[in-house]
């Protein structure tokens, strides 16, 4: 899987993972895919609050269960390029501020953008939760 471009086949394992965790109970607050230019590369930033409360270690191993055990669109999506954070951090805040979408999984493109002084070069999102959540509960 190529990462310093967003394929056609990174979008659907993204899309194929959001899935698998819903149905595992560990539906993310916030999916989406994050290009980091220093980097030169994309991470699918997953935001849900009992993933990043358990820890980064217990988070990534749900991530990587549901990668094991999920459908063909999931076997080329390398763990490397999946990051968990928690669901108020700093940049779904941000980009909650601006964009909303419903609890499914959406499809929108966010590109050249600049949000409070922030530059988003580009972004694909399948969820963002419309503004700051301060509610953890358990779901």
């Amino acid at each position: 899987m190529v990462a310093e471009m967003l394929t056609d086949e990174m979008v659907q394992a993204g899309a194929a993972l959001i899935k698998q965790l819903d149905s595992q109970g560990y539906s993310p607050d916030a999916a989406l895919w994050l290009y980091f230019p220093e980097l030169k590369e994309w991470k699918l930033m997953l935001a849900e609050a009992r993933l990043s409360r358990q820890g980064p270690r217990a988070g990534y191993e749900i991530v990587q269960k549901a990668l094991s055990s999920g459908t063909f669109a999931l076997r080329g999506l390398p763990l490397s390029l999946v990051a968990i954070t928690k669901p108020d951090a700093p940049l779904i805040n941000l980009l909650s501020g601006a964009i909303h979408t419903g609890r499914g999984i959406g499809s929108i493109r966010f590109t050249s953008s600049v949000i409070n002084g922030t530059v988003i070069e580009d972004a694909y999102i399948y969820r963002l939760p419309g503004s700051h959540r301060t509610d953890t509960k358990e779901r």
